[in-house]
Formats: structure tokens, C-alpha cells, sequence
């Protein structure tokens, strides 16, 4: 099944490794061997390209998911249901689902399937799909895990293949696929700081423990890094710390709204679509950083993967800190 809109979107996601996510609340915190019982059960449309694009439709910016699936399959009901408009490849076989299991203080276990195996042409018209589409859009977002088949530099095949079509590229991904990335130009990237190591040859463990510790310095380094071999934004998301933007003109820090957490899910998710709605509507720096650490909280304190809406925005509270200058914007 495809969808289509009059017009080019704002926003266009990809998302190669769909999935629909259940999730599963429990009362008391998750017990290994035990028999418990949930107190609320959840399915959405998943992956991290879905999530990004059911976050801009609910701020009223036009978007529309890419992704693999087969007519008739489960995802696409619940993409339809939400109204979120979406092109697909047709593959054979059912989407995969992965399950979040969420304790009472917010901490989550997720368990994500694989996913449905691409072959070499399945991949080549996924791409073509992509490129197609992305004339006339301002941003192409490539989310997410890559399903068996598809090779490591798939998104970075796909930047290339891009160059002409007038776009900005943002990605969201790790491991293997991530490096790929790094080794030719992009727009943004948003690693956490596990990745950012890992991308840049840092030594993730001593990168974590330093940002655990409120030590940033490596973390703006490794950064320097990707800025200074890609030209990309870096938008470094540190969970309940906040977050940062280094670019090739500046280096800010953003910390969080107080609030009371129930799923951790799609929160980097909603933190990447904040970031490009308010590029989109030409937010300075700062406040894209503001808008990204905003959605990313207010994702936070909603059960499952469900879109932030602009009304649960806790603006005014996320403090953004110019480390340059060491003053606080706004």
C-alpha cells in the first residue's frame, strides 16, 4: 500500500528496518525469571524513521515515511490509522515487532528482532524509492538499524546518490553503518555518546564515563572530529543529562525540563525531529538544540513510542548554555 501527498514533504523519513513496538508497563521494576503482570500494554508504528516522522506530522510540518513492507501487513494498518502518510517497497513477509518492557521509574528493556532480510535488488530500488521522492524536501532523514541483506554503507550509498537532489541529509544509526557514514560529507548526525566514540576511534568506555561525570571535553572532541571530516552538525544526545550541538560555529550545551519519566523509547527520536522542525522554520542554532532537548523530554514522559505533541513542550525551562562563551542563551 502507498500514500501519497500533492506537494514534495518538509521532511522525509527512511526507515530500513521497520518495526511495530509493543510495549509492555509494569508496576514494580522487572523481575529475571519471574512471572509478573502488566498494567498497560501499547502497539505503535516503530522504528526510528516513523518515529521521527509521526513527531513532525504532530507539529503540522509535511512529512512522509519510506520504508519495506508488504500490502496488508500490520505496520502499515497502524501507519494508516495514525495517519501518517508513507511510501513503501514491497517485501515479502510480516514487519517485525519489538517489545519494551518499562519499570514504574521509566527504565526500559527493549528486545528488537532482526528484521525482514533485503536482497541486493530489493536494496537498489529502496534506494531509487528514496532518491526519487527527495526532490523538492529539505531534509531526508535515514533512521535506524539496517535489516539482514542490506550492506553497511547503504545510507552512505544513499547520501552520495543524493548530492544533486538539493536536500539536507540527517542520520541516525550506529555501529558498522555509522562508520560507513563518517567517511564522506553529510548534514547532521545524532550519536549518543557511545557512538560518537565509536565513530571517531575514541574508546567508548572512558568517553561515557567522562560525560557520566560531567566532564564534556572528550565528548566535544570526538565531535570536532566528525565536524571537521563530514561538515555535519553533530547533535549528541545524553539522555536525562540533555543534550549537545557542535558545529563548525559553535558548541552549546542543553539541559533538560524536570519531569517524570515512563519510556525512554523514541525520546532520541523525538530529539532529532525537534532538531529539524525548528531548522526547517529557520531557528537559530540554539534553538534548534532548545527544540530537539524539549521534544526529546516531552517523549519521555509519555508511555511508549506515542509523538510529543508542540502543546507538551516545556520550553521555557530547557536552559541552553553556549560553552564557548560559558553564558546561558535565552
Amino acid at each position: 500500500m502507498t500514500q501519497s501527498q500533492s506537494a514534495p514533504p518538509m521532511i522525509l523519513t527512511v526507515t530500513a528496518n521497520p518495526s511495530v513496538d509493543r510495549t509492555l508497563e509494569l508496576s514494580a521494576p522487572l523481575a529475571h525469571g519471574e512471572v509478573q503482570r502488566a498494567v498497560g500494554v501499547r502497539a505503535e508504528p516503530g522504528g526510528k524513521g516513523i518515529n521521527v516522522a509521526r513527531v513532525v506530522a504532530e507539529a503540522g510540518v509535511t512529512t512522509r515515511a519510506i520504508l519495506p513492507a508488504r500490502a496488508g501487513d500490520p505496520l502499515l494498518a497502524a501507519l494508516d490509522a495514525v495517519g501518517l502518510p508513507h511510501l513503501t517497497l514491497p517485501v515479502d513477509g510480516e514487519v517485525r515487532n519489538n517489545v519494551t518492557i518499562a519499570d514504574p521509574d521509566g527504565t526500559t528493556t527493549k528486545i528488537n528482532a532482526l528484521g525482514i532480510p533485503l536482497d541486493a535488488d530489493q536494496a537498489r530500488r529502496l534506494a531509487d524509492l528514496v532518491v526519487q521522492n527527495a526532490a523538492g524536501t529539505r531534509w531526508v532523514a535515514l533512521c535506524g538499524s539496517l535489516p539482514p541483506g542490506l550492506p553497511a554503507d547503504w545510507y552512505r550509498s544513499v547520501i552520495d546518490a543524493l548530492s544533486g537532489a538539493g536536500c539536507r541529509v540527517a542520520v541516525d544509526t550506529s555501529g558498522a553503518p555509522l562508520a560507513a557514514t563518517v567517511t564522506g560529507r553529510v548534514d547532521l548526525l545524532k550519536p549518543n555518546d557511545e557512538e560518537l566514540a565509536e565513530a571517531t576511534g575514541a574508546d567508548p568506555a572512558q568517553l561515557v564515563a567522562a560525560t557520566s561525570r560531567g566532564d564534556y571535553g572528550p565528548l566535544v572532541s570526538a565531535a570536532r572530529v566528525l565536524v571537521d571530516r563530514t561538515g555535519a552538525a553533530i547533535l549528541a544526545t545524553l539522555g536525562a543529562a540533555g543534550a549537545m550541538l557542535i558545529t563548525n560555529t559553535g558548541t552549546w550545551f542543553a539541559t533538560p525540563p524536570p519531569i517524570v519519566p515512563r519510556s525512554t523509547v523514541g525520546a532520541g527520536d523525538a530529539s532529532l525531529a525537534g532538531y529539524l522542525i525548528a531548522e526547517s522554520r529557520g531557528d537559530a542554532e540554539p534553538d534548534r538544540l532548545r527544540n530537539a532537548v524539549a521534544y526529546g523530554s516531552a517523549a519521555t514522559a509519555l508511555a511508549g513510542t506515542q509523538p510529543p505533541a508542540p502543546a507538551q513542550l516545556d520550553l521555557e525551562r530547557v536552559v541552553v548554555t553556549d560553552l564557548s562563551g560559558a553564558a546561558q542563551v535565552g
